[in-house]
């Protein structure tokens, strides 16, 4: 039972009570109203940890086929639309991407890539930031839970070359020497490779979800195109805004590469296992990039590449059983998505997202569109992960920006990078941070302070140079 935290789980089921008992109101479903009381209430009981993602997933579920709000009157209809979550390709997308992404921690083929650019770039503190920041973006593709990428590759090497350059976790009056600027630039770098590929963090595909019930398609390439400008922008200035106003005291690590070809040398030469992960990983690239020319879609092109790993034998079954995170992420996934699909479905996004437009029907798009992106991006100090945000919010604050006529496709991805950029602001709002934040490299005032600074500079980098660059590509 220790998972269960009971007082908040009363807490939550009084505000799911609540919430199904109050009036209907005029131009909502009754079914579409109890469906919300469901879904809210499991969101705030994943926010506030009443019991882990799953086991509030699992409840939510059983509760929508129990009390038959999407499909009254007909028990046997009720639970397979309950369960209706699992046939959606783009969570099983997901799950497969985890599945690939076993290969690169098992093969080492993520940690030689990351020592190989450190070994390259990391003859001073800046260099070093870009090595491993590097390091990150390549992967980014590839590995769809960023929290795998930052623990189990990036976080580690870095730890380990701070502690070499003399930053010791148990010293605090070491943190500052390497330690503390790196952490805060590796950990806001997985936040930018996190919003520059559909594949690299599982929110992003969750708002695909969302956005497609919208009638907004967005395909893989069109992501990476419109994220390409601004994310590249400010992958290249967090170093420098951090050496800037966050300096580490040591401004040469002329060690780091001796530190990373010692460890290469250590590793041997690269195995047939790693080329044949990297063959797979330029396989996926090519079929989740230009996979509309052969009919064939992101979710069939991650099966390919996952036949291929095991039939390799760089993968075995047992790694794919053992993946815990992928089929943890199924469930909740599929069941989150299918209850905002049918909140979608039974009217109650559209209602929403006319009342709140008719409020800001007086606002030319572009003064709503602003507004819509920094209180969505701002609400996220309630939230301890990217994809309850976008499971809570998404789908209305996109529902109010296309009423009051914001161009869809920009603002559906602009507001599903948002979530995952603004996992910068606290010490707990994305999966990564609790990682980084754990080192005590930096400590909770300078996390939250200079988070605040830096999501100030990522909005200003994604409205200006991103809108720029939208207008170019035709977004608007």
């Amino acid at each position: 039972m220790k998972e269960i935290n009971f007082k908040s789980l009363l807490i939550t089921t009084i505000i799911g009570l609540t919430i199904w008992f109050i009036p209907v109101p005029d131009g909502v479903q009754p079914n579409a109203w109890h469906l919300l009381a469901i879904f809210i209430a499991t969101i705030v009981g994943i926010i506030s940890k009443a019991a882990s993602m799953g086991t509030m997933a699992i409840i939510g579920m059983t509760l929508c086929a129990t009390t038959q709000v999407l499909a009254p009157g007909d028990p046997k209809a009720s639970i397979v639309n309950a369960l209706s979550g699992f046939g959606n390709s783009t969570i099983w997308l997901i799950g497969l991407a985890f599945f690939i992404a076993r290969g690169f921690i098992k093969t080492g083929l993520g940690t030689r890539i990351a020592y190989n650019f450190i070994k390259i770039f990391g003859k001073s503190p800046l260099g070093l930031a870009y090595g491993l920041n590097t390091a990150d973006l390549i992967l980014a593709p590839a590995i769809p839970s960023n929290t795998a990428r930052a623990g189990g590759v990036i976080f580690p090497i870095m730890k380990s070359i701070a502690v070499n350059m003399g930053s010791i976790p148990e010293k605090p009056e070491t943190h500052r020497k390497i330690g503390a600027f790196l952490t805060l630039s590796s950990y806001n770098a997985n936040m930018i490779t996190s919003v520059m590929f559909l594949t690299a963090t599982a929110s992003n595909p969750m708002a695909q979800k969302f956005a497609a019930d919208q009638g907004i398609v967005i395909t893989w390439g069109s992501w990476a195109i419109a994220a390409a400008v601004p994310g590249l922008i400010c992958f290249l200035l967090v170093p420098i805004f951090l050496y800037k106003v966050f300096p580490p005291e040591l401004k040469e690590t002329k060690e780091a590469p001796a530190i990373a070809a010692k460890q290469l040398l250590e590793m041997g030469s690269i195995s047939s296992k790693e080329w044949l992960m990297v063959a797979t990983f330029i396989i996926l690239l090519v079929l989740w990039i230009f996979g509309n020319l052969f009919s064939i879609d992101a979710t069939t092109g991650a099966l390919i590449g996952l036949c291929i790993l095991l039939l390799s034998r760089v993968l075995t079954w047992d790694d794919v059983k053992s993946e815990k995170g992928a089929w943890d992420t199924i469930v909740w996934f599929s069941s989150l998505v299918m209850m905002g699909s049918y909140l979608n479905s039974l009217g109650f996004v559209g209602w929403f997202g006319n009342l709140v437009g008719n409020e800001l029907s007086g606002l030319s798009w572009q003064l709503a569109f602003p507004l819509i992106i920094i209180v969505y991006s701002y609400c996220h100090y309630m939230f301890a992960s990217a994809t309850a945000q976008v499971a809570a919010m998404y789908s209305v604050f996109l529902a109010v920006g296309i009423a009051v006529g914001v161009p869809g496709t920009m603002l559906a991805i602009f507001l599903g990078a948002c979530a995952t950029l603004m996992g910068s602001i606290t010490h707990y709002a994305h999966g990564p941070a609790p990682i980084f934040f754990g080192s005590t490299y930096v400590d909770l005032k300078d996390w939250w302070k200079q988070g605040f600074f830096m999501s100030v500079l990522f909005l200003l980098v994604w409205f200006l140079i991103g809108g720029v660059w939208w207008k170019v590509i035709g977004l608007w």
